[in-house]
């Protein structure tokens, strides 16, 4: 059974390396603004980012078949920040990703990450799990100097919320309540229990990765 990642991020991926899977990458194109455009502003956080999740999942189902690989798990994972219960995606700007570390430095927020596991057998989908999890981040008070030589790396403009808990951002970030992994892209204990919704038990896929 091949797993199959619905994302570009890196990230994602060297947690899955980590872990013992070597997914077949093919990244979604839905239209994410679009999509959170269609649920309208009275969506909640949570559907929001599973939603976006389900749609990456789902996007990329064609493709898997065309690949030649007919039982698989495919993935699709979404994450946004939660800040005085507005959510915040890729800040893609650096006016942006300052204002939005002025705002959080020294206070806390909640990462919403949503996933969605699809099962397919034989070219077919047979089962389908979703659900989102959070983890708090409690952030620190960067000195103006740090948070402008962080702004210029870019590396905020690209990642949900502004931040990174593992690379750079992660010197900002004191402490954090929940999973790490999810942090970082994709939940690992949440990828697990959707894998059992599914039928699919971790091992069943290690069988086929390589452990790096």
């Amino acid at each position: 059974m091949r797993f199959v990642l619905a994302s570009a991020s890196p990230a994602r991926l060297s947690v899955l390396r980590s872990a013992g899977i070597e997914p077949l990458v093919i990244v979604s194109g839905v239209d994410e603004d679009a999509l959170v455009d269609s649920l309208g502003p009275q969506a909640e956080p949570e559907s929001v980012v599973t939603e976006l999740a389900r749609a990456k999942a789902r996007d990329v189902l064609p493709r898997i078949a065309e690949s030649g690989h007919s039982d698989a798990v495919v993935v699709g994972c979404d994450s946004m920040l939660l800040i005085d219960g507005e959510l915040q995606g890729k800040p893609l700007t650096v006016d942006v990703a300052r204002a939005r570390w002025k705002a959080m430095a020294g206070s806390h927020a909640t990462l919403l990450t949503g996933h969605c596991v699809i099962r397919t057998e034989n070219g077919t989908v047979v089962d389908e799990a979703a659900e989102c999890s959070g983890t708090v981040v409690h952030f620190s008070t960067p000195s103006d100097a740090d948070l402008e030589a962080y702004l210029a790396t870019g590396e905020p403009l690209q990642v949900a919320g502004s931040f990174t808990l593992d690379s750079l951002g992660g010197w900002f970030v004191d402490r954090i309540e929940g999973d790490p992994s999810s942090v970082i892209g994709i939940g690992l204990p949440l990828v697990r229990r959707l894998l059992g919704r599914v039928g699919v038990g971790i091992a069943e896929l290690w069988r086929g990765s390589p452990v790096l």
